[in-house]
């Protein structure tokens, strides 16, 4: 059975104790949002997954209380970074397996300002889920007074800069992208744009990371509604129907630590395994996709998925961001939205505010920031300890709608 997104929302990203909000208001309105959005009311949600990393258990049943007390099952989602995707893969098993005809996903999160720890509790070392992808780095480059997930990405940067020659203007480059596609999106967490020389110029987190090439911690929810084919028909929603085509979460193998990189320990392996599984059963490939919302946590992050999803060769997506390849004009769209460089980053969010990205690109309803003729859509969401989930959407084109 096919699963198809009909609705989104989301909350503008906020620097946390910027509003006055607690997270259960953050996910009305997103909730409310994308109900509205595919014209139908709680009542109608037989299952909700919600993601979130900091709050405590039944925080979800907290939060999705505000749309309703209908007694719908709960389930609460922590996966680190890909935790919004998550909740959006669940969403979507329910559907196809014909377990339910209509899922909302739940994604928030209400974060501390400041850079994150070393897991997602923040908590020490050596009781970090993460402790082992750290000791990868500390062996390979020591470990610096820098905030560590900025470090041990950092340290993937220099590793892709020593062998295959990757700059730091290139690096920068990205996050000038990023923020200069914010500039038309009213739900970023910023909206300057920066030259590359400004980004350079930024202090320093982690060499060679700059402040402008870095997620920043973040405030916010977003949501979306999946439902079956026979929903859609029930309640003629084929105009607005997105469908998922494809999806899949992978998670670390001995790939990611057998080689003591810290590109390996990032992730690299997991998305581009991935993006095999999607493209091998969906039938398509990154040739057919027209924009892409990927998981730039930092700079490096987005020049290692190219390679990843297969945009590029290995050590060439340097020299792809600087073409102008993945910006309007290029090849593909890369992070119309901004990316988690300028949108923000809360972390139970993130992946389901990807989606709400390409459905609303996929729609055309994206206006300033809207990619021209954009038929198939990628999203691309990471989480260290790890998972990886890839997403490929495609806008339903035949007359007779599902």
């Amino acid at each position: 059975m096919k699963a198809y997104i009909v609705g989104v929302g989301m909350t503008r990203f906020e620097k946390p104790e910027t509003r006055e909000w607690q997270y259960w208001d953050m996910v009305k309105e997103a909730g409310t949002n994308a109900l509205a959005d595919a014209g139908i009311s709680y009542a109608d949600v037989e299952q909700v997954p919600v993601g979130y990393c900091f709050q405590a258990s039944t925080a979800g049943q907290r939060a999705a209380y505000e749309l309703g007390l209908t007694g719908v099952p709960v389930y609460n989602v922590n996966n680190n970074c890909a935790t919004g995707s998550t909740a959006l893969m669940l969403a979507r098993q329910f559907v196809e397996g014909g377990g339910a005809d209509c899922v909302l996903a739940l994604g928030f999160e209400k974060m501390k300002r400041g850079a994150l720890g070393g897991g997602a509790d923040g908590g020490d070392f050596a009781t970090s889920p993460v402790a082992r992808h750290y000791a990868v780095m500390a062996a390979r480059h020591g470990f610096e007074m820098s905030p560590p997930t900025a470090q041990i990405f950092g340290d993937a940067a220099r590793e892709h800069m020593e062998k295959y020659g990757t700059t730091e203007a290139q690096l920068a480059a990205v996050g000038a992208k990023n923020h200069r596609h914010s500039a038309h999106n009213q739900y970023a967490q910023f909206q300057d744009v920066y030259s590359v020389d400004e980004i350079l110029a930024a202090r320093t987190v982690h060499r060679p990371l700059t402040k402008l090439q870095c997620s920043p911690t973040s405030d916010g929810a977003a949501a979306a509604v999946v439902v079956s084919e026979r929903f859609v028909e029930r309640h003629e929603l084929a105009h607005q129907a997105v469908e998922i085509v494809a999806q899949a979460m992978t998670t670390d193998t001995e790939e990611s630590f057998a080689s003591g990189s810290c590109v390996d320990v990032v992730g690299q392996p997991m998305s581009r395994e991935a993006a095999r599984q999607v493209y091998e059963r969906s039938g398509l490939g990154i040739e057919d996709v027209d924009v892409i919302e990927l998981h730039d946590c930092f700079s490096i992050n987005e020049l290692l998925t190219y390679e990843a999803l297969g945009m590029c060769a290995e050590g060439e997506s340097g020299k792809l961001v600087a073409s102008g390849a993945t910006t309007y004009g290029g090849r593909w769209v890369v992070n119309p939205s901004g990316g988690l460089i300028s949108k923000g980053h809360p972390l139970g969010a993130t992946g389901i505010a990807q989606v709400a990205e390409l459905v609303w690109q996929l729609r055309g309803e994206a206006g300033a920031r809207q990619v021209a003729g954009a038929q198939v859509g990628l999203a691309h969401n990471i989480g260290l300890g790890g998972a990886a989930v890839v997403t490929l959407l495609r806008r339903i084109l035949s007359p007779s709608g599902v």
